[in-house]
């Protein structure tokens, strides 16, 4: 087995490429990797698709990383929430294309993605302005929509603890998107608090299996989203 622990973030995101597609761990602030984003923003990469839950919040992490001009795209079910300041405005300018996703069905596309998956028909979005430019069939009567699969060049996602081959276990619901993510990306990027020696992670509770992962970089004290908002802090 490989052992896939990275010295620093940086180093963890050194090879994130223009035009790249990132899928980005979190739901609001639980599971967000905000120091990840912190190094793709200092490495330069631009041009980016990011697929990730919601567009972030005050001027750190996702949203940071949305202000700073690297994002081309979103593809998210909640582009605007309480504390996003950020994407609304660039999205009205013209300067951030958006792609709106039910989030059952952006879940639902990322697994399919992982799973090698290229399409499936939901009911989710019928009869509404989603629908338009979407295949619509009817089964048994009842209408639905092609959606299709979701994988991405880069998952940047966070944990709780690893160990050097990569095996993940998370912080309760913080997972949410994050093994999702991981089976759907050609290259997955996870910070955890801890990195510990092999055979510590009970394989029972192991989450995400190490073949789903490629690099590991331990965060001992990670930032917390909100307590960064709140301090009214904007990166860099």
């Amino acid at each position: 087995m490989i052992d896939k622990r990275i010295a620093s973030v940086d180093e963890a995101v050194a090879n994130v490429f223009d035009g790249a597609t990132v899928m980005v761990g979190g739901f609001g602030e639980a599971g967000s990797p905000i120091e990840l984003l912190h190094a793709l923003i200092d490495q330069g990469a631009t041009g980016l698709t990011v697929v990730n839950n919601n567009t972030g919040s005050g001027e750190v992490g996702l949203a940071a990383l949305i202000k700073a001009g690297r994002v081309a795209k979103m593809i998210c079910s909640y582009p605007r929430t309480t504390n996003s300041t950020v994407f609304p405005e660039l999205y009205r300018s013209g300067r951030v294309e958006l792609e709106l996703v039910p989030q059952g069905t952006l879940a639902e596309r990322i697994r399919a993605g992982g799973a090698g998956i290229p399409a499936f028909y939901t009911q989710t979005a019928v009869g509404t302005p989603l629908e338009e430019g979407q295949e619509r069939r009817s089964f048994n009567g009842r209408d639905y929509l092609l959606a299709t699969g979701l994988t991405a060049d880069f998952a940047l996602i966070k944990g709780r603890a690893a160990d050097p081959h990569g095996n993940l276990v998370y912080n309760k619901t913080a997972r949410n998107f994050a093994p999702l993510m991981a089976m759907a990306a050609r290259t997955t990027v996870v910070q955890v608090a801890e990195i510990v020696a092999l055979g510590e992670l009970d394989a029972e509770v192991v989450v995400t299996p190490g073949i789903f992962v490629e690099r590991v970089v331990a965060v001992a004290n990670p930032q917390h989203e909100s307590v960064l908002v709140a301090s009214g802090v904007s990166y860099p």
